[in-house]
């Protein structure tokens, strides 16, 4: 069987004829995909539990869109925090390209959710009932016969369930565990709006996941694009130490370099390249390379490292700076985004209060006040009862006002609307003014709004509305 040749020019997936060339990485050994396992397991095990860990009554990831609700590891966020999710989106983004600059992509070889349920859960299928990497080569030039059938009819039917129950998790963080559990008991046309999106969802983990694969992160992910504008040659990134693998030659050849041309590394890698001929962009940083690597240097007798993590001027056998001006700056970015997103988060309050002013008029006149009528909406975030006292401040203007109840008790999750009307006297009015409203939630604990109070510049002779 001949083995094909990466080129810096074309995709190892990619015949010359434009059609798709499947790629069978070979199974590798050593401590980096170790680790890799083990965070592929803690990782999914982390997105399979989270809808059934109760933090402060609630899932501690669940995303209520139709209660417009949204809970965060004990935090309670509504529809009138959404501006919190600038910050959550541009600081995830920035700290993947903080951790870029520094590790290069270690997020995609090691805790991407494609990586991860791709090596972690499909291809561990694959192997196991298709064989080695020459045993699936193997059966996919083969002539159908009834064994290669059962074979595709049982894995790519173990493939749909892991996609179905990919997708009832994550369709969880949305609608809970326990509704998620009706919703499978009762007709799917009695939640289809959920079944469709179950379905959709479904269909597209399969496709990905038994067919797409790699090319989603060399077409269609944008991330290895960014990657020569992330990282420089202080970066840590994997690569193949040419000065001392070059010439390559066998290992009874004194004039060759340590590298033996065994293409193991080519054949373990999942994006089909090979790592000695530069960093690449279909490069995932998974560190399958430099396990085969090194695998192979202990039976030749020779040192780890010729395919290893280090930065470009490493490899080049140049001093590698770990402090300089790009992590000085990314650093100072980034303890400085934090620290807003920490105070963003602080400001959060337990209880939504606000105040709009009704519909109608501006003001209205009565014999002996003027009066202006508001609507006070509150919204208990939190998971438990929450008693809110409203008081007025209008310094020196002489007042009245109205609220019923003056005292209100909020269930968990409850929002509620109370009329406010504010009067102030003929015979002490000299005109508009601002007041402040504030929603006491306990000691020392308030939450005030600024408003303003409108009338007439001048009285008509019989009261009238504006």
């Amino acid at each position: 069987m001949a083995r094909h040749a990466p080129s810096l020019n074309s995709l190892s997936s990619i015949r010359d004829d434009g059609s798709r060339r499947f790629l069978h990485p070979a199974d590798v050994r050593g401590r980096f995909t170790r680790l890799r396992y083990v965070l592929f397991f803690a990782i999914i095990l982390l997105y399979a539990i989270l809808p059934w860990i109760p933090v402060n009554g609630a899932p501690a990831v669940f995303l209520d869109v139709s209660s417009r609700r949204f809970h965060l590891f004990g935090y309670t966020f509504v529809s009138q925090d959404f501006w919190l999710v600038f910050f959550l989106i541009t600081g995830l983004a920035f700290t993947l390209f903080y951790v870029t600059s520094i590790l290069g992509r270690v997020w995609c070889g090691y805790a991407c959710p494609h990586t991860v349920f791709l090596e972690g859960l499909f291809r561990r299928v694959e192997r196991l009932i298709d064989g080695d990497a020459r045993k699936r080569q193997q059966l996919d030039q083969a002539s159908w016969t009834p064994g290669k059938v059962v074979r595709r009819v049982v894995k790519h039917g173990i493939y749909l369930l892991l996609a179905l129950l990919i997708a009832h998790i994550f369709i969880s963080y949305f609608v809970s565990i326990p509704r998620l559990y009706g919703m499978i008991s009762a007709s799917p046309m009695a939640n289809s709006g959920v079944f469709l999106w179950m379905v959709i969802l479904t269909g597209i983990l399969y496709f990905n996941f038994s067919w797409f694969r790699e090319q989603l992160c060399i077409i269609i992910c944008p991330y290895g694009r960014l990657q020569s504008a992330l990282i420089d040659d202080d970066s840590i990134v994997i690569g193949y130490d040419e000065k001392r693998g070059e010439p390559r030659g066998k290992v009874t050849d004194p004039n060759a370099g340590d590298c033996i041309d065994c293409r193991r590394c080519v054949d373990v890698c999942p994006t089909g390249i090979d790592i000695r001929q530069g960093l690449q962009m279909e490069c995932i940083g998974c560190a399958a390379c430099v396990d085969a690597c090194d695998e192979i240097m202990d039976r030749v007798k020779r040192p780890r490292g010729l395919v290893r993590y280090d930065s470009l001027n490493g490899l080049a056998g140049k001093a590698r700076r770990i402090l300089r001006p790009r992590t000085f700056l990314y650093t100072a970015l980034f303890l400085l985004g934090a620290a807003i997103f920490t105070f963003s988060l602080r400001s959060v309050e337990p209880v939504t209060f606000s105040a709009t002013r009704m519909g109608g008029g501006s003001y209205f006149l009565e014999e002996d006040a003027i009066r202006n009528q508001f609507n006070v909406r509150f919204i208990n975030k939190e998971n438990h009862p929450r008693e809110v006292e409203v008081a007025v401040d209008a310094s020196s203007q002489p007042i009245r006002w109205r609220l019923s109840p003056q005292t209100v008790l909020l269930e968990p999750g409850e929002e509620r609307v109370v009329p406010f009307f504010l009067y102030v006297d003929r015979e002490h009015y000299e005109g508009g003014f601002a007041f402040t409203l504030t929603a006491i939630l306990g000691e020392d604990h308030y939450i005030e709004r600024e408003m303003n109070f409108l009338g007439p510049d001048r009285f008509p002779e019989t009261p009238l509305s504006p």
